[in-house]
Order: C-alpha cells, then sequence, then structure tokens
C-alpha cells in the first residue's frame, strides 16, 4: 500500500533491462557489454566498422512544391494546359500567315494575316464577354490593312508595330499606366511560355479516360471525342498533308491540261525554292507563336503593373506646391510671350531675338517637344505623391495640374506652329509630318488629362494609360488616311525646280506620291518618278503583295521612266 509508483527506466538502463528477456533462458547473468559508443554500419569483412552519421546532423529536406518566386505570384498559370480553340487558332493563324504574308513590302496579304490571327482571339474575348478587347482587336485589323492602301513602308511599319501593341492590350487587359507600358512585353514572354503549355494541351487525355471510365467500353466502340489531344492532333496533321498533296498533283495535272488555268495557278502558287520555304517556317512559326502566346494570356492573364499602387507616405501640400508653383509660373510667362509671337508685331519680335522667322521656328521646336514631354512626367508625380485627404488638398491639385496643362496645351500650339512655319519655309518630310502628328498626339494627351481631372481628383484615373493607347491607334489610322508621302509631294512639287534638292528628296517617296510627281515639268518629272518606276518594274507583286498604290502607279507609268540628262543628284 506504501509502494510509490513504478517510474520509468533511465535511458541508460534499458538495454540492462531487456537483456534478460532478449536472452530468453534468463538463468546466467547478463555480461557486461562494451562501451558505449556511437553507431557503426555492419560489415561483412574483418576491417573496421564505419561509423553511422548522426541524423541530428543531417538537414531537414522539405516536403510539397517550392515557394513560388515573385514572378509567379505576379503571373500565376491558371490554366495548365492549352485548349483546343487555342491549338485550333494557332494551326489557323500560321497557315494563313505562311500563305499570305509578304514579308519585304506591303500588300493585301497583311491585312488577311491579321485577320486569321485576330479572328481566332475575337471568339475567345466573345466567350469570356470582354468588349473592350474586341475594340482593340478591330483596332489591329485596321492598323493591319494600311497595308493594303498605302505603299510608304515606314508609315506600315508604326501601324504594324502599334497593331502588335493593340493585340496586347486585348489579351493584357491592362487596368493602370505601368500595365498599359507592359501589356507588349507580356505578350513577347508569353509566347516562350505558351511552348509548354501548348505541349500539355497536345498530350492532354480527357478525364473519362483517365479515371476508366472507358474501360468497361470495347476499345472499337470508343468515342472519337475520348482520345487523347495528341492523337488528334496527329491525325489532323496527317489529313492536312494528304489534302496538301492531293491538291499539288491535281493542279499540276490541270495546269498541264490548259494553258489558261496553269497561268491561274502560275499567279496564285509561288516558285518553290529554299527562300520562299524558309519564309514560310519563319513567317508560320512567328505568326503560330504569337497566337499561343495571346491565348496563353487570355487563359492566364498577367497582374504585373496592374496592382494595387502603393500608398507611400504623401508629402505635404507645401512640399509639392513650391516645385510645381515655380514651373507653372514659368509656363505662364513663357504663355504670355508666345501670345505675343502669336498676336503681336511679328517683325518686332524677329528685330529683338535677331533671327529670322524660320530660324526662330526651327530653332525652339525640339526644346518644346521635350518640354511637353518633361510637363507629362512632372503631373504624373505630383499626382501620385500630392495629398488627397481633405477637399482643400483635392481641390488645389486639381486646379494646379488644370493650369499646367493649359499651358502645356498652348507649348503644344506652339511648337506645332512653329514646325508649320519651318515646313512652309523649306518643305515637307516624313520626319517633320510625323513629329507633328505626334505633337497632336500629346495635344489630345493633355486634353485626357484634363478631362480626368473635371471627373475629379478623388481617384486616380485608371482609365487614362488605355485612353492614351487608343488615341495613339486613332493618330496613326488618321495619318494614314492623310497619306502622308503623297501629302508632302503635293506641298512640295510646286516649290520644286531643276537646282534645289527638293528633286533629289521627292525621289525618296513611295508610289503613293506618284499622282503628285505626275505633275512636275519635263525632266523634274522623270528624275522624280525614276526610283519609282524602277521599284514596281524589279519588283512585280502577286497576288500577296498587292498593293492599291503601287497598282494605280504601274496604270500610270506603263513605259519605262528615262531621266535622260536632268541631273538626279543631290544639290546643296
Amino acid at each position: 500500500m506504501n509502494e510509490s509508483p513504478a517510474q520509468p527506466p533511465k535511458p541508460s538502463e534499458e538495454p540492462a533491462a531487456r537483456a534478460p528477456a532478449m536472452a530468453g533462458a534468463g538463468t546466467h547473468p547478463a555480461r557486461p557489454g562494451p562501451p558505449p559508443g556511437p553507431p557503426v554500419w555492419p560489415t561483412l569483412g574483418s576491417g573496421p566498422a564505419a561509423p553511422m552519421p548522426n541524423p541530428a546532423l543531417r538537414s531537414p529536406v522539405r516536403l510539397g512544391p517550392p515557394e513560388p518566386t515573385l514572378w509567379q505570384r505576379a503571373w500565376i498559370l491558371q490554366e495548365a494546359t492549352a485548349g483546343r480553340a487555342a491549338l485550333v487558332g494557332a494551326l489557323v493563324a500560321a497557315i494563313v500567315a505562311a500563305a499570305a504574308v509578304p514579308v519585304d513590302r506591303p500588300g493585301i496579304g497583311w491585312p488577311i494575316a491579321g485577320i486569321g490571327l485576330v479572328a481566332p482571339l475575337a471568339v475567345l474575348q466573345v466567350r469570356r464577354r470582354r468588349a473592350e478587347a474586341l475594340l482593340w482587336c478591330a483596332g489591329a485589323a485596321g492598323l493591319l490593312s494600311v497595308g493594303f492602301f498605302r505603299a510608304a513602308g515606314w508609315l506600315f511599319a508604326l501601324c504594324a508595330l502599334t497593331a502588335f501593341g493593340c493585340v496586347a492590350m486585348a489579351v493584357g487587359r491592362p487596368r493602370r499606366v505601368p500595365g498599359v507600358l507592359h501589356a507588349p512585353f507580356a505578350l513577347l514572354m508569353a509566347v516562350f511560355r505558351a511552348v509548354p503549355w501548348a505541349g500539355a494541351g497536345l498530350t492532354a487525355v480527357r478525364p473519362s479516360t483517365v479515371e476508366g471510365a472507358a474501360d468497361d467500353a470495347p476499345a472499337q466502340d470508343e468515342d472519337e471525342d475520348e482520345q487523347p489531344h495528341g492523337d488528334r492532333g496527329v491525325r489532323m496533321l496527317v489529313s492536312i498533308g494528304i489534302g496538301v498533296l492531293l491538291l499539288v498533283v491535281f493542279g499540276a495535272l490541270f495546269a498541264s491540261a490548259d494553258a489558261a488555268f496553269g497561268r491561274v495557278v502560275g499567279a496564285i502558287v509561288p516558285q518553290l525554292d529554299a527562300g520562299t520555304v524558309s519564309r514560310w517556317v519563319f513567317v508560320g512559326l512567328a505568326a503560330a507563336g504569337a497566337s499561343l502566346g495571346a491565348a496563353f494570356l487570355v487563359a492566364n492573364p498577367s497582374s504585373v503593373g496592374d496592382g494595387s499602387p502603393r500608398s507611400g507616405r504623401p508629402v505635404r501640400r507645401i512640399e509639392w506646391l513650391v516645385p510645381v508653383g515655380a514651373v507653372l509660373a514659368l509656363f505662364v510667362l513663357f504663355v504670355a510671350v508666345q501670345l505675343a509671337v502669336l498676336f503681336g508685331d511679328r517683325d518686332y519680335v524677329m528685330r529683338t531675338v535677331g533671327l529670322t522667322f524660320a530660324q526662330y521656328a526651327r530653332k525652339g521646336f525640339w526644346q518644346l517637344l521635350v518640354i511637353t514631354l518633361l510637363t507629362l512626367l512632372v503631373m504624373g508625380v505630383t499626382a501620385r505623391k500630392a495629398p488627397r485627404a481633405s477637399r482643400a488638398d483635392r481641390s488645389l491639385l486639381r486646379l494646379v495640374l488644370g493650369l499646367l496643362a493649359l499651358c502645356s496645351l498652348v507649348v503644344v500650339g506652339s511648337a506645332l506652329w512653329r514646325m508649320n512655319v519651318y515646313e512652309q519655309a523649306y518643305g515637307f518630310t516624313r520626319l517633320r509630318v510625323f513629329v507633328s502628328a505626334f505633337e497632336l498626339w500629346l495635344g489630345g494627351l493633355f486634353g485626357l488629362v484634363l478631362l480626368a481631372g473635371l471627373a475629379g481628383a478623388r481617384r486616380r484615373a485608371a482609365w487614362l494609360g488605355r485612353a492614351a493607347a487608343g488615341l495613339w491607334v486613332v493618330t496613326l489610322l488618321g495619318l494614314a488616311v492623310l497619306n502622308p508621302d503623297r501629302f508632302i509631294a503635293a506641298h512640295n512639287v510646286d516649290r520644286a525646280n531643276a537646282s534645289n534638292s527638293d528633286i533629289w528628296y521627292l525621289r525618296s517617296l513611295s508610289a503613293d506620291a506618284a499622282p503628285e510627281l505626275d505633275r512636275l515639268p519635263t525632266g523634274a518629272r522623270e528624275c522624280a518618278l525614276s526610283d519609282i518606276d524602277s521599284d514596281l518594274r524589279q519588283r512585280p507583286d502577286d497576288w500577296r503583295g498587292w498593293n492599291l498604290s503601287r497598282s494605280r502607279a504601274r496604270q500610270m507609268l506603263p513605259d519605262p521612266v528615262r531621266v535622260g540628262d536632268f541631273p538626279c543628284y543631290r544639290r546643296y
């Protein structure tokens, strides 16, 4: 009754307590064992045993998936495999682009390839009910259609790059200005991320076959929809290959049987050589990559640049008002001087500055362009850092930024006026026309800033970045409607003569300017049209590269242009 409860044996006493039981008989006393030491590995030979590693010294092994990186957290993979619509759309885009795109010049093949790329994306957007994305798809198709109407390569290059940006805006759906700037880069990176995504879609198996639902059915009754995507993809490629082979065989037989049909086939089918096959492969892979990358972004949208803006510590009212107010005072002084130049006595101003009117215009244009861009930066930083807690803060911010935007509009108007004076004195060029269009876009951007300020200063205008991108699309389309090469020729033909350098510059224009260059006097006309005529005759267009401007120029120049004795070199 007085016995104390049994205490658990100590670790050192466990082997001694268990020794009789392990011996079995329990009649002989336990022999003293060797002194305690580190455990050893069992050996088969007579050599010394190697000590076992201490488990406590082993590093712990982490189970489960690794921690996601910052990039993976910002761009989460929501759909691991490509769907059938994305794969079929990439295949259609690759075939259409490889067959239609003329890589060396604008032509009708570009809008055809654009429709082949944009149409599957539009279907995906309709399924997800994204109306704004359809507008961006329409903008991309409209920009690529410039290749059908205009022959100016520099203009079409700008339109093609902007069309790529429109596709990025359609599939990326950015909300803030950083997201808008990041959208084209996200589409480029999505092209590479879409390669394993598409491979997983080709090799994926439907859940019914994985779970064994199809094991109970006979193999001959297996439905076609329950086959692996890879088998269906291979069978589709084999079917397309057989169709192409049949077209080649029967087309060759029909072409050899009838001369008229042979001419039609010759106009449609390109001459097969290593260059043509390489072009097909390159253009097809580029189109398929762009289509898969766009579909990848639709299924796995990126949030890089679109997260909630960091609040940060806003500056005090006096801290932002002093520098921005100083800039505003300088703008007001500049606007007062510009109003005196625009509406005052020009001769007095020219005598004061010691320059001619054309020199005055040329001297300040580029500086005003840089000032306009810096003003946008200053306004963006101010809108981000200025406090908005009280109504007085919001009203003051709206007032100061509104006045700065109004003064910036005057600066834009002054820059455009200077460029117009300079063009009237020295003629029009592509760079001058493009910079004028860029200034108009900047003026529209300041108008959007004013509209955002009128809408309210409590919240940041999240739509401003998308509206600025859409305004740039409208600006480029307006420039294409203007037909800049013909516009330049129309204003320079009246100034051109045999002794100045305008003829040399007019020679560098595209076929868009041919109707205006045809008005030049004899000698100057042949000189200005010589390069256009040489290009039209050395590089004939097939159906892929057919262009409206080049077609009209060919009708206008049925015979080769001969320069004769007219000096077609540049004169300084």
